[in-house]
């Protein structure tokens, strides 16, 4: 017998499993009136509501529905109730410029667009049929009675989202995704981060993001109560932990700098010590931030590697038996690699050096883009761009974007084990290390950092390299910065921090 896997699958369970559970705790401070608390039982009859409304509107199988939101109730239930149904959910980063958003809705195709209360000018400027503001049209769930036309016949391998990037290319890609991808992502992500019945969890990860990596499926599925944080701050996470007692979130290593940041402020002890686990993934985070998760939070770090295109997981690293008897700072070295792959997923490394994978995973294609997506799927593995290794012990270690890797003297240098050693000098907040074009090395390692506001200088921070790094990895330019540009999930845009070294350059590399 073969049962066809669909995102329905998460939201049927919780309904029939714990109907009687709080599903979530929304934001209490946001432009809309927060919905709920409702239990898994309203918030499965609110998304047959909204898939019954969008029925109204003769939106079809297939059909692109696009929500323009912050973490919110009204986004987690349209991952429901919209590809519940078979039609397909474009979550829109939201912090995304007028050009950007209009480019999406027209590329995606989607004819019905919700907005947060924030971004209600955003849906004067789209050519689209049908516009709603979440909270104040929420026509969607007015009937939780409304029954729904079946998806007459419901088929794994259709496209469930369409998720687009934040790349490099001058325009986002949608990377289409199935309702296996999702699916097998949510229950293989699920069983290498042990999310069980008794979790909270807390979204700080924006849901939009690659689905919230899955986990408003998984959560939902397990009946787990979800609190929604609009808003990502340090102080304010520990409070929803200490008041909800959550046991799971994920995020971006920026996420977790700024927990530790507000923790070292905190009055008392430390919420959620020896409770929480917390997902990492965006980039390698430094050494000594692994360490101070566990010392400082009590918190077990769990690092994931993967891209939007993989649904996104690819591979984990947790701590396991074998390493118990390490010392803290051991321990976070091996705890900072990618990743060993994850329960049916490969991955090589290719002759040049880029990290590649096949796993139920990887995207369908990019919508409306065949030759990209034949690009990225050459030779049947997915070209994932990262250039790394697999050590002796079988797990991926991410050396660089392979465009980021510099190349000065002719050697190559990776920008990741730079910011590495900068980042355990205990006055760097933040730092992104770049490549700058120089006549006589071709290009410069260039750093620039962020620090606490203490008096380091560029004389003390090579010197702290010197102790970490060969002579030729030592950053030859340092500037300091106030702060230094990232996506919303955290990420650095390296390519904007690039751009005013090399305007007058025809070329990207010297």
């Amino acid at each position: 017998m073969q049962v066809p896997l669909t995102v329905r699958d998460f939201i049927d369970r919780a309904e029939s499993v714990y109907p009687d559970r709080i599903a979530f705790v929304d934001e209490p401070d946001q432009p809309a009136t927060p919905l709920g608390p409702w239990t898994y039982g309203e918030l499965a009859a609110k998304a047959r509501a909204q898939a019954a409304f969008l029925d109204d509107l003769r939106v079809p199988v297939g059909g692109r529905v696009a929500v323009i939101s912050q973490n919110s109730a009204r986004l987690l239930t349209s991952f429901f109730g919209v590809s519940g149904w078979g039609r397909v959910l474009v979550p829109v980063n939201f912090r995304l410029a007028v050009p950007e958003i209009q480019y999406i809705i027209e590329h995606s195709g989607a004819d019905v667009v919700y907005a947060d209360p924030a971004l209600k000018d955003v849906l004067d400027q789209l050519d689209v049929t049908h516009t709603f503001v979440l909270g104040e049209d929420d026509q969607m769930f007015a009937s939780e009675a409304a029954q729904p036309r079946e998806w007459a016949n419901p088929d794994e391998n259709a496209t469930a989202t369409i998720n687009y990037t934040s790349g490099t290319t001058a325009r986002p890609k949608g990377v289409q995704l199935t309702h296996r991808n999702l699916w097998l992502n949510a229950t293989t992500f699920g069983l290498h981060t042990t999310v069980s019945d008794r979790d909270v969890y807390l979204h700080t990860l924006p849901m939009f993001h690659c689905n919230g990596w899955g986990m408003p499926y998984i959560q939902t599925a397990m009946g787990n109560k979800q609190v929604v944080l609009r808003q990502v701050d340090g102080a304010e996470i520990l409070r929803r932990i200490d008041e909800h007692g959550v046991t799971m979130l994920c995020g971006a290593p920026a996420v977790i700098s700024m927990v530790l940041d507000a923790a070292a402020e905190w009055d008392g002890p430390i919420p959620g010590r020896d409770r929480v686990r917390v997902v990492v993934a965006g980039a390698p985070p430094p050494t000594r931030t692994i360490a101070r998760v566990a010392d400082e939070l009590s918190w077990e770090f769990i690092q994931i590697y993967g891209l939007t295109e993989t649904a996104p997981l690819l591979t984990v690293n947790r701590s396991r038996t074998e390493w118990d008897d390490l010392d803290g700072l051991e321990r976070a070295k091996r705890l900072s690699r990618a990743g060993v792959p994850a329960l049916g997923v490969r991955v090589r490394v290719d002759g040049q050096g880029e990290v590649q994978a096949q796993s139920n995973h990887v995207l369908e294609g990019y919508w409306e883009q065949p030759d990209a997506t034949a690009d990225a799927l050459d030779g049947g593995w997915f070209h994932t761009g990262d250039g790394g290794i697999i050590d002796d012990e079988g797990y991926v270690v991410i050396a660089d974007r392979k465009k980021d890797v510099i190349i000065s003297g002719g050697e190559n240098v990776s920008s990741i084990e730079v910011e590495d050693a900068l980042m355990a000098h205990p006055a760097v907040r933040e730092v992104a290390v770049i490549g700058t074009p120089d006549e006589k090395w071709g290009e410069l390692v260039t750093a620039l950092i962020v620090t606490d506001g203490s008096d380091v200088g560029e004389d003390d921070l090579v010197a702290h390299c010197r102790e970490r790094l060969a002579g030729y990895k030592l950053p030859r330019r340092i500037e300091f910065r106030d702060e230094l540009a990232r996506t919303a999930t955290g990420k650095l845009q390296k390519f904007k921090l690039r751009e005013p070294f090399w305007k007058d350059h025809e070329r990207q590399v010297n």
